[in-house]
């Protein structure tokens, strides 16, 4: 069911019941039972979330990183239930309620380690599955997608609540109530406040046109080297017949440029210059080590360029953020057998400085494929001069399928949170823009209403010059509610573990 209520299904009630489901699960299990129940939910929950790791274009290794993930991931879950199991069985309301808070706290806390651990993997927090219900998200503002998360699970913890009140006491109405009446007013309130800060929102005085160039390139293709050339040509094709109209910037995803040599880099520079464009686009850079070893010379940076419309270099982007067995091998110096999860023969260096492009009058922060899944990541890239986020990204290492969808999912919030349009250009989709309320408002589809084609579009982006957009609360003082249910969980949760670990011997 939680699983259901991400993209593709996108089917986002569920969210608000399953937490309760896997808690009544472990109802009066021991200890060991119930981190068994939370870990099999975890497994029932990953295994078909991630089940798009499977289109990965290469043999064996799919598979093995498609059940080592979801295995690891499943601690999570398997954790809370094995600390909460037991807590909602009080027949005080003060205590109930206390311990759906509880259980809340202790789901965002799980999601805040998540996030952080071995580089953090913050893909479908439980509060991202509620991306399309933009008055309700409004609450990131200040909360960052934790706050969603803490509500929907608290919510699901007080119907657990209320459905065992109405067992307990069949013959009393209105039993339920004292236990729902609280989170539903809370919802409601989140809704009305959102719906009038969205009806409010002040419109930009400016806007930028920017083109997108979506050259939906096979991953066997980027792999190919031979294949180069078409590949570049193609590229330069496509953008020609999009540049037909004036535009102010021009974007190239992730993996759209095979390599940057001399002949390519002069055939940037002059499309430029012929067309005095602003262009972005992602490529390695490799840098010469400042203590270069016989076996290691260079650092190689999956890295994010900005040229001016004369064709001369401006800027670039180091990424910071790098995919664990994607781009980097944990460990793999002291456990040299990882390497086997993963057909990566290198490894990325990671970028330690934060960079933000100036393009003409207004500035953008750039970002690399799933950077902006981060919230503390993308954060700290947006000041109170930034006038929008661009993510350039490839996904089509996963096919068509639901990776996209719940890339975008989370990435929705990373413009509530802190304020600012997020533009994101894709090998194959999803190219879209998103606005500062987190509200989808463009996205690039062929005529068949496809997403993952190869296609150009130009869309007008605001964009406030005069310096009146002010910075969220997240924005400003980043996870402090994530933090705070950290804290919160930290004392009760001990003293849970401690009788955990009595019980399992």
């Amino acid at each position: 069911m939680l699983a259901a209520a991400f993209p593709n299904y996108n089917i986002t009630g569920l969210a608000w019941i399953a937490p309760a489901l896997i808690l009544f699960c472990a109802d009066g299990k021991s200890g060991r039972e119930s981190l068994r129940i939370g870990y099999v939910a975890g497994l029932a929950f990953w295994l078909p979330t991630l089940s798009w790791l499977l289109e990965i274009p290469v043999t064996g290794f799919p598979i093995l990183g498609w059940v080592a993930l979801s295995a690891f991931l499943a601690i999570y879950p398997a954790a809370w239930v094995w600390l909460m199991a037991g807590q909602m069985r009080n027949e005080n309301w003060s205590q109930r309620f206390r311990s759906s808070l509880l259980g809340a706290a202790a789901w965002v806390a799980l999601e805040m380690i998540r996030a952080r651990f071995l580089s953090g993997f913050p893909w479908d927090t439980i509060g991202s599955s509620q991306w399309q219900l933009t008055p309700l998200i409004q609450i990131a503002s200040v909360t960052g997608v934790y706050g969603v998360s803490f509500l929907v699970v608290w919510v699901s913890l007080s119907l657990l609540s209320a459905v065992r009140a109405m067992i307990r006491n069949p013959t009393t109405r209105y039993v339920w109530m004292s236990d729902i009446i609280l989170p539903v007013l809370v919802v409601i309130g989140l809704f009305v406040n959102g719906m009038s800060r969205i009806r409010h929102a002040t419109d930009a005085n400016d806007s930028i046109r920017v083109t997108f160039i979506q050259p939906a390139v096979p991953q066997t293709m980027i792999w190919d080297s031979s294949a180069n050339t078409n590949r570049f040509n193609q590229l330069l094709a496509l953008t020609e017949s999009a540049l037909t109209n004036k535009t102010d910037l021009l974007l190239w995803p992730e993996a759209a440029l095979p390599e940057l040599t001399d002949e390519s880099f002069t055939a940037i520079t002059n499309l430029g210059q012929r067309h005095g464009v602003w262009m972005m686009f992602n490529t390695d850079d490799v840098v010469e080590k400042p203590n270069p070893t016989r076996d290691s010379r260079y650092d190689v940076f999956n890295a994010a360029y900005l040229f001016n419309p004369t064709g001369q270099f401006a800027a670039s982007y180091h990424k910071r953020q790098l995919v664990i067995f994607g781009e980097y091998v944990p460990l793999v110096d002291a456990l040299p057998f990882i390497k086997w999860f993963t057909p990566i023969t290198g490894s990325y260096t990671s970028g330690k400085r934060i960079n933000q492009f100036q393009i003409g009058k207004v500035k953008a922060a750039p970002l690399i494929c799933f950077e902006d899944t981060f919230p503390h990541h993308v954060r700290d890239h947006v000041d109170d001069e930034t006038d929008f986020m661009v993510n350039l990204t490839n996904d089509g290492w996963f096919g068509e399928k639901a990776s996209q969808w719940q890339h975008l999912a989370s990435a929705a919030f990373r413009a509530v949170e802190n304020g600012v349009p997020l533009l994101r250009c894709c090998n194959t989709g999803i190219t879209c823009w998103v606005d500062e309320r987190g509200r989808l408002r463009e996205i690039l589809r062929d005529k068949n209403r496809n997403e993952y084609t190869a296609g150009v579009v130009t869309w007008e982006i605001p964009v406030s010059n005069d310096g009146s957009r002010a910075r969220t609360f997240y924005n400003q003082h980043g996870d402090w509610f994530g933090w705070s249910c950290v804290g919160v969980s930290a004392i009760p949760l001990f003293a849970s573990v401690r009788r955990r670990k009595k019980s399992l011997k």
